[in-house]
């Protein structure tokens, strides 16, 4: 068996790199171990897929932490105008909702993937369910890939396996040992928009309970690391939601760094107008315990948690309330604390942080600096990005670059 270019795994970036090199006349092979090609594509965006974001190549690029420059290349060939373009003109009619997140209309993860299927075959790739074994080189060439028990000769391999992240959907890190083995550097690994784990009892106690409109602090070392209003949720091994994914891709030195959390419950009121609005509450239910006075400030399953941090006695009643307590809960109404130990594990992660060292990829082309022939896309570089989005235009930025270079290479 022979191809000029195979294409390992076939996610977002594979299949873009796949049909991107068979529009450039190459013969491509596109090899996927699971039974149904973009298998974690069809759950993403809890299977809506949150395709790109409507945004230009420098707002992409700052939400990329790291190495964001090595995008620029393959980003302003395929920015997120294009990707719009290229899905709608190809029948995905699209949408952009907040936060400039753009969604197929339908809602239906599954469109975008049998869209990039249908794309690839109609283009003449050959999809092969298959898992790859290794990277067969020569000379410091790639020659061909190993499958089961042949090896397909090939001119040029491009390896799109993603992370390690929702290890069900096939992204076991095969990537980073092809790479390992052609003498590539992999970054330290990491889970990455990903729930966090609190020691603090009190998620416990709250789980289950829906937080909207809060603003959320993260603070690295006492020092504030980032802010951002939205949603989470407590759970029973500390809090998770649009937030809490968010903040975790900040999150990036657990092994040396201290990280805590504070949430604002009441982000649209300054400190002086919420003290005047619990006065007028405590003033409103002065005859009931201070505990009961708070049922129209908070839900009713946080109250109990902000009475114990202000150290209230159990039986206070609302006329009771010193200024010292009405101050501490104000200052917890604005900075209720917790503590964070690390994140949740790889099967509840979005992205894999970390990977093939980008500084021995030609960002122009998408090829390896140390083997000709040696391609790589998507999740299994180190490049991860926050949510929005930005993590898929990623893998349709560099799968497209990375197609068309392998391409040119066989085909010229």
């Amino acid at each position: 068996m022979k191809a000029d270019v195979v294409v390992i795994g076939a996610g977002p970036a594979g299949m873009m790199a796949a049909y991107a090199a068979a529009g450039q006349g190459a013969d491509v092979l596109l090899l996927e171990k699971n039974e149904k090609t973009g298998k974690k594509l069809r759950i993403t965006g809890k299977g809506r897929c949150n395709l790109t974001n409507n945004s230009d190549v420098r707002e992409v690029m700052a939400n990329i932490p790291g190495e964001s420059r090595f995008l620029y290349s393959a980003l302003t060939a395929f920015p997120p105008e294009r990707v719009m373009r290229f899905f709608e003109d190809h029948g995905l009619p699209l949408k952009t909702e907040r936060g400039k997140r753009v969604f197929p209309q339908s809602d239906q993860a599954n469109d975008v993937a049998n869209l990039m299927q249908r794309l690839c075959r109609e283009s003449g790739v050959s999809i092969l369910r298959a898992e790859a074994k290794g990277i067969s080189l020569h000379d410091g060439v790639v020659s061909g890939v190993k499958i089961q028990d042949e090896t397909v000769s090939c001119k040029a391999c491009i390896v799109c396996t993603g992370g390690l992240s929702y290890p069900l959907t096939g992204s076991t890190g095969d990537g980073y040992r092809f790479a390992k083995a052609a003498g590539h550097t992999v970054t330290p690994l990491r889970p990455s928009l990903v729930p966090l784990e609190s020691p603090d009892p009190c998620c416990a106690r709250l789980q289950g309970l829906s937080l909207k409109n809060v603003e959320l602090r993260v603070y690295e070392n006492d020092r504030l690391l980032c802010r951002e209003q939205g949603e989470m949720l407590f759970t029973h091994f500390g809090v998770s939601g649009p937030l809490v994914l968010s903040a975790s891709s900040r999150m990036r030195h657990f092994d040396r760094a201290a990280y805590r959390l504070e949430i604002d419950l009441k982000p649209a009121l300054d400190e002086k107008t919420l003290d005047l609005r619990i006065q007028r509450d405590l003033k409103k239910y002065q005859n009931k315990e201070f505990r009961n006075a708070l049922c129209d400030l908070m839900p009713h399953a946080m109250i109990p948690e902000l009475v114990r941090l202000t150290e209230a006695p159990e039986a206070l009643r609302a006329n009771e309330v010193t200024r010292e307590t009405r101050l501490r809960l104000l200052r917890n109404l604005k900075a209720f604390p917790i503590e964070v130990s690390g994140t949740r594990p790889y099967a509840e992660a979005i992205v894999t942080a970390g990977g093939v060292c980008t500084k021995e990829i030609n960002p122009r082309s998408m090829q390896s600096k140390l083997i000709s022939g040696l391609y790589f896309a998507g999740e299994v570089l180190d490049l991860d990005a926050y949510t929005g989005g930005f993590n898929l235009q990623i893998a349709w930025s560099t799968g497209r670059l990375a197609g068309i270079s392998a391409a040119e290479t066989c085909v010229t």
